[in-house]
């Protein structure tokens, strides 16, 4: 009994303290959790990136994500007419076959077989130099993810939490992810179909393990 006596308490103490730790540890990973719900909540403007970005012409996005900040690739950089209020001045044109002359290039296969978009559709009718729809009256071509997403809204929630899109710099580590202009052509978005660059030999084709060995 004397034993008992002696044991019981450090047992009790050991045991209070190790409740402490883990009670620390717990409240810890508590406080981390909800600073990150916080985090996804404030306005994209005030975070910052906190890894150094490569040198290409990138935007942040401005769309809430839990992960944190993110970049996307610029699109007026890869416009070779932009700006299009250059040509664009509401002036009438004078130049005969102007629009195939500028614009001849573009095939526009976008939207229903029986209802396509047209020009106008996605681009700002008032300021060329925008995008726009009826519901978003200036969109920066930077950030044409915010006008595919009026349609596409399931591919732009995806795009945003990751699982649509491909990433453009490391796995992990600052997140830099292509726009949706840079996979798809915005006049004719539909991939076209192709063979696979490689291609699986069926098991008899393949070489016997056994017989190596």
């Amino acid at each position: 009994m004397n034993v008992f006596k002696k044991v019981i308490p450090v047992l009790l103490v050991w045991g209070g303290m190790l409740l402490a730790f883990s009670g620390c540890e717990g409240v810890s990973g508590h406080q981390d959790v909800m600073e990150l719900i916080k985090a996804a909540d404030k306005p994209v403007e005030s975070m910052k990136p906190t890894e150094a970005l490569p040198s290409a012409p990138l935007v942040i996005v401005k769309e809430p994500y839990q992960g944190g900040p993110f970049y996307t690739q610029s699109r007026k950089s890869e416009i070779g007419r932009f700006q299009c209020s250059s040509c664009h001045t509401g002036k009438d044109v004078t130049i005969n076959q102007a629009k195939e002359a500028a614009h001849g290039d573009i095939k526009l296969f976008h939207g229903a077989v029986d209802d396509p978009n047209a020009c106008d559709t996605c681009h700002n009718l008032s300021d060329r130099d925008y995008l726009g729809t009826d519901s978003i009256a200036k969109i920066d071509f930077d950030h044409s993810y915010q006008l595919c997403g009026t349609c596409h809204f399931r591919q732009k929630k995806d795009w945003v939490g990751g699982a649509h899109g491909k990433r453009v710099q490391n796995w992990a580590g600052q997140r830099v992810v292509q726009n949706c202009t840079g996979c798809h052509n915005p006049h004719s978005p539909r991939f076209s179909k192709r063979w696979p660059a490689t291609f699986s030999l069926p098991d008899s084709v393949l070489p016997d393990q056994e017989d190596e060995g």
